[in-house]
């Protein structure tokens, strides 16, 4: 399997993901914010599935590039842009093969650019706080003796979800959920939450994809 069909196959499992968990993310986000964002995160992911399959991307950047600009044309309030963003920067970061350690600067790419776009840190309630440390897992994770492109994404879903679940006791301090205060304490971020599924999905696709290595076919 090429890298971009590997590539393919995230964005795929990624779509999965979206529909699969629509509720509870929506039910997440009725806590604390629009109550949309599993609806608007699966509509998205639909979108991006509908324009890849008219314009055939040749690369994996040219797949990522896809994706980000269905997901900023189709999901609706914050989570449009800022993962339109991240899917962007990411693809800026990917060769046309796909190595542990590009993958791991992709997901470094991605986070620059929502904490750039969003003007967020590190707790303060966002995907921010599921992101970051993804990245550094993935990072510490590249450079490991024998590391796949596979296995980068799987230390960064782990750490993605202990930053999802991280946020339960914080209190929002951006976005829509700052608007409650101390009353969005006790709850998930859903895009936080979002964060993890995706790279939890990323890292189903590329474990059932043979790779060595430096995560090729």
């Amino acid at each position: 399997m090429s890298a971009t069909e590997s590539t393919l196959a995230v964005i795929k499992e990624m779509a999965a993901a979206m529909e699969e968990h629509r509720e509870h993310l929506t039910s997440l986000d009725a806590a604390i914010g629009d109550a949309d964002h599993g609806t608007n995160m699966n509509r998205g992911f639909k979108a991006a599935l509908e324009r890849l399959e008219e314009t055939e991307p040749a690369a994996p950047a040219e797949v990522l590039k896809a994706v980000s600009t269905a997901l900023i044309s189709k999901v609706g309030g914050s989570a449009g842009p800022l993962y339109g963003t991240a899917f962007l920067r990411a693809s800026t970061a990917l060769p046309e093969e796909v190595s542990p350690a590009a993958a791991a600067a992709a997901l470094e790419a991605a986070l620059s650019g929502v904490k750039q776009r969003g003007k967020a840190e590190a707790g303060e309630k966002t995907m921010v706080d599921a992101l970051e440390p993804a990245a550094t897992a993935a990072k510490e994770a590249a450079e490991e003796p024998g590391a796949t492109v596979g296995g980068v994404f799987r230390a960064a879903a782990e750490a993605a979800r202990e930053g999802a679940e991280a946020t339960v006791p914080l209190v929002a301090t951006k976005g829509r959920a700052s608007y409650l205060g101390e009353r969005s304490r006790g709850h998930q971020d859903p895009g936080a939450a979002s964060t993890h599924l995706l790279l939890d999905a990323a890292a189903r696709a590329l474990e059932q994809t043979p790779q060595g290595p430096k995560g090729g076919p």
